[in-house]
């Protein structure tokens, strides 16, 4: 009859670990309900090695009395080397994990091993993580570690030389398991509470199949559940090859053990500079061009692995973590990073280096002044990528001959962030984070140096984090105006609204102006803007009452027109009292737009130069005109060009308009490209040299601080400022359209687009700014 456990799972399956399964089963057949279900599950038919099964072992037989009855041997005078002994310490048996690790180390000792060995220079894999990491910190949260990096290149290496991923099978005659999948151990060393140390190898399966985003999810996830205990037993299958770093704790270089069943096991060093540099100045060593390295190591198999196999697979590891194949290109779009990865090019170092230096110097000012006129160029704008990333020629410092071996050098920055010295790395961190992140900022095309200067220190080297009751504003703004938007849309089904859905961040916005203008002690705030979110601006901003909204969509006429005339709800006005975080208050007024569009903007202008004028406080200009266009109609409507054309007559001045363009990219149906000539719909503004802000209408807090700073700037300067508020129009042009059919690349982008409030949320979780 055969074995009725000959199928059952047996803890030879689970390699280095091994000892975590015995001491489950342990812990199982003492107490069943001790471990998770899962557990439980497993060891419904699980045997050990040592044919245990759930059943304990029958007890020892009692010694026989004939044993008892023997005489005990003679006693023998103690010799020098019983002495010797007994003087030792006492030896203490193997149990358990113990015993099972040892019985590992020694089941290893039957694998017939070589190791490969290759150093790697870490300098760009370095650059790339810092400036990935730093995208992270500032959108969804989260660290990517070198050991992510390596894990993937390791994976996509073994596409290259997929002999690495196979595993040996003794018997007569012996064969070779090549496996279809890689199932990716992570040697994970964990503390425990007695102080000792012991090691998990969980499995990332399927880890050929995960693009980076993926594959640093998964990771995550299982170091996660080393961390709170919850690793299953199927957590430990599968594994065809492992990685271990024993770098972290300063390890230069290590030959792990190779377990039977596995083909190899890569084994990372520390990261560091060789040992003989390790007291040098670290100004020296950037201006030798010195990089830290690391050591990777490959310890295989060699009855199935040949050293050339193992040699050009580090080969490929190498090449990979130099960017070779687009390695960094890959990983920067799985994790949604705007930007082009730095990429691997020699120093370029000549013996004159002090001539070489002044040339270097000039080139660094030559970019700095680039980044300044053309940041704006690569700053993450689009919510949706459309685009893929490309770096400006005139923005890469590969074009100015600097390389990454540069980042650590000094050059002078001529007062960058108020520092006249500084790291070529941090230099170009401040020009980024001032311009080419979430904002970008033309304003290089103002001839007064004043008011340039005022923008260089107001966006240079400064901190934008706002404070956590700041945040929760922000929130609460986008929660009132999504929800607005949704109550609309179930309830009034067809019914034409032009909602603001995709521009929900105009609404902090504009809240954060008229905050401004309430502190600053302004008198009143003069809008005017077209159809496009003007009902969520009547109730969220001038505070027109749902009830009167509400009456209008059910078709409740106004008795005192005549015969209910009057127009649509979408055109009309109403004035109201602001009150916003700070708590100060201030009227608002939002004039009808009967017309089409832009037809509003001069009408604004004359509100509101008719209000100061009666007010006489001459060049104090105590009330605020605050315009709001669409993207197509700014560049395309001839009276946005009339208008600005007066805004600096002395006759017709009012001390600087805010305009903010929700910019949807789209007008009606025709794509940007189709219905204007400029980079810009903003770009008209330029003829009066007011700045502009591009700003990512994903990132309200962005928003937030645009709209502050360019009401400040109108109160320095008495001149006009653009927001140009790039972001999408989830709906058609008006509710009862379908756009799909005009802008169906568009829109499929947008079907898949999680709304600004949900992103918000979700970063203010991740960064530990909001708790759930």
């Amino acid at each position: 009859m055969p074995d009725r456990h000959a199928s059952a799972p047996s803890s030879a399956s689970f390699g280095a670990n091994d000892w975590l399964v015995e001491e489950m089963y342990d812990q199982y057949r003492r107490d069943p309900s001790s471990v998770s279900e899962g557990w439980r599950e497993f060891f419904t038919d699980y045997r050990a090695d040592n044919g245990a099964a759930a059943a304990e072992a029958p007890p020892q037989a009692a010694p026989t009395a004939a044993a008892q009855a023997a005489p005990a041997p003679e006693a023998t005078a103690p010799s020098k080397l019983a002495t010797l002994a007994a003087t030792q310490p006492e030896a203490m048996p193997l149990r358990g994990a113990a015993a099972r690790v040892a019985k590992n180390m020694e089941a290893s000792l039957g694998v017939p091993t070589a190791t490969s060995v290759r150093v790697v220079p870490a300098r760009l894999l370095e650059v790339n993580r810092r400036i990935m990491n730093n995208h992270l910190a500032r959108t969804r949260g989260g660290k990517v570690s070198l050991t992510h990096f390596i894990g993937y290149a390791v994976v996509q290496a073994l596409r290259a030389v997929p002999v690495m991923n196979s595993a040996f099978v003794p018997g007569d005659p012996p064969s070779v398991v090549h496996h279809d999948g890689v199932g990716l151990g992570l040697a994970v060393d964990v503390a425990k509470k007695d102080g000792s140390r012991t090691l998990l190898v969980p499995c990332i399966k399927g880890a050929d199949g995960l693009d980076f985003r993926g594959f640093w999810q998964a990771y995550e996830d299982l170091i996660r559940k080393v961390r709170t205990n919850k690793l299953g037993a199927d957590d430990f299958a599968g594994i065809t090859i492992t990685l271990t770093n024993p770098g972290t704790i300063g390890t230069v270089q290590s030959v792990p053990r190779l377990m039977p069943g596995q083909g190899a096991i890569i084994a990372v060093g520390a990261l560091d500079y060789p040992a003989e540099y390790q007291a040098a100045d670290p100004r020296r060593l950037a201006e030798l061009g010195v990089s830290k390295v690391m050591s990777v190591a490959s310890t295989y198999d060699h009855r199935i692995i040949q050293g050339a196999e193992s040699g050009l697979f580090l080969q490929r590891v190498h090449r990979l973590l130099l960017g070779d194949d687009d390695f960094y290109d890959a990983v920067f779009k799985s994790l949604g990073v705007p930007y082009e990865p730095a990429a691997w090019r020699p120093d370029v170092n000549p013996l004159d280096r002090e001539q070489a230096h002044l040339t270097k110097q000039l080139r660094v000012q030559s970019l700095i002044n680039m980044y300044r006129v053309r940041g704006h160029l690569i700053a993450d704008l689009d919510p949706l990528a459309a685009r893929e990333p490309r770096m400006h020629p005139e923005l890469d410092p590969a074009s100015y001959e600097l390389t990454i071996w540069d980042l650590e050098r000094e050059f002078l920055t001529g007062g960058l962030a108020s520092k006249d010295v500084m790291l070529l790395g941090d230099i170009l961190s401040v020009l980024r984070d001032a311009y080419c992140r979430t904002v970008g900022v033309e304003y290089m095309h103002i001839q007064e140096p004043d008011q340039k200067r005022w923008i260089q220190e107001h966006v240079e080297g400064t901190n934008p984090q706002l404070s956590a009751d700041e945040q929760r504003h922000i929130l609460g703004r986008l929660n009132a105006a999504e929800a607005f938007e949704r109550f609309l849309h179930t309830r009034y089904v067809g019914q034409k609204r032009f909602g603001l859905e995709g521009s929900e961040s105009a609404i902090p916005l504009l809240d954060a102006v008229l905050d401004e203008a309430a502190t600053a002690g302004l008198v009143e705030v003069v809008m005017g803007m077209a159809h496009r979110g003007r009902l969520n601006v009547l109730a969220n901003i001038v505070g027109k009452s749902y009830r009167e909204l509400f009456r209008e969509f059910e078709g409740d006429l106004d008795p005192s027109t005549v015969q209910g005339s009057g127009d649509v709800k979408y055109h009309k006005g109403a004035s109201g009292k602001f009150v916003g975080l700070s708590g100060n208050e201030i009227p608002v007024t939002l004039a009808s737009n009967p017309s089409h569009l832009e037809a509003v903007d001069p009408v604004v202008e004359g509100m509101t130069r008719a209000k100061q004028d009666l007010l006489d406080q001459h060049e104090a200009f105590p009330v605020l005109s605050l315009l709001v266009h669409g993207d197509a109609a700014f560049a395309g409507q001839g009276v946005v060009a009339e208008t600005l054309n007066l805004s600096a007559l002395r006759g017709y001045r009012t001390g600087g308009t805010v305009h903010l363009v929700i910019n949807n990219q789209v007008g009606f149906t025709t794509d940007p490209a189709s219905a204007r000539s400029s980079v810009y719909a903003t770009d008209v503004a330029k003829m009066v040299q007011a700045p502009v802000f591009h700003v990512n209408g994903d990132d309200p807090e962005a928003c937030v601080r645009v709209a502050r700073l360019a009401f400040a700037f109108r109160q320095a300067f008495g001149k006009d400022v653009v927001i140009d508020l790039v972001c999408y129009r989830r709906l058609g042009h008006n509710e009862g359209d379908e756009p799909s059919y005009t802008q169906p690349q568009m829109y499929e982008r947008i079907e898949k687009h999680r709304s600004v409030r949900k992103l918000y949320t979700e970063s203010l979780i991740n960064r530990g700014d909001l708790t759930r």
